[in-house]
């Protein structure tokens, strides 16, 4: 599987991320698509779309995705939700979830913060692929795609843009 994963839309879908996501199989959205249903809708009819509700949501968008979600990839275990942190430093909601799921990747939003890292405590590779958008501090908007196959996750790619 050739997973395209982004976060922190806030209502920007750009031209580049969609070339860049162009030979994914699927789309993740880590929350804050920060627009309407619409918005949502215009990424998930252009690929299938796995993705979860973020804080700047509203009403919608919440009754569209939920606030996280387990599931299989590739034959890995993968838990999404936002508001996620990384190892060590995790929100004490997305501690609770890892505690029951024990997933092998986890991945989250929220900061705008792009971070890829193995969690050794887990054993289980933590992800966030920053922000997508324009609304934050960031500096450079990005974006992840890899592929997960054999219960291995491989060929990680980075795009960034400026702000």
């Amino acid at each position: 599987m050739f997973v395209g994963l982004i976060s922190d839309s806030h209502g920007v879908w750009s031209p580049e991320f969609q070339e860049f996501l162009e030979p994914c199989d699927v789309v993740w959205h880590a929350g804050d698509w920060g627009a309407d249903v619409e918005f949502t809708k215009q990424i998930s009819e252009w690929k299938p779309v796995v993705g979860v509700f973020g804080n700047c949501d509203g009403q919608d968008i919440r009754l569209e995705y939920p606030s996280y979600q387990f599931f299989e990839c590739g034959g890995m275990s993968v838990l999404m939700t936002h508001i996620g942190g990384y190892p060590g430093h995790y929100d004490y909601r997305a501690r609770a979830l890892i505690e029951r799921f024990r997933p092998q990747v986890f991945v989250c939003g929220h900061s705008h913060i792009l971070k890829v890292m193995y969690d050794d405590y887990y054993q289980m590779m933590t992800i966030n692929p920053g922000a997508c958008g324009i609304q934050g501090w960031h500096v450079l908007r990005t974006a992840l795609r890899f592929k997960i196959d054999g219960g291995q996750l491989s060929d990680m790619e980075l795009f960034k843009l400026p702000r």
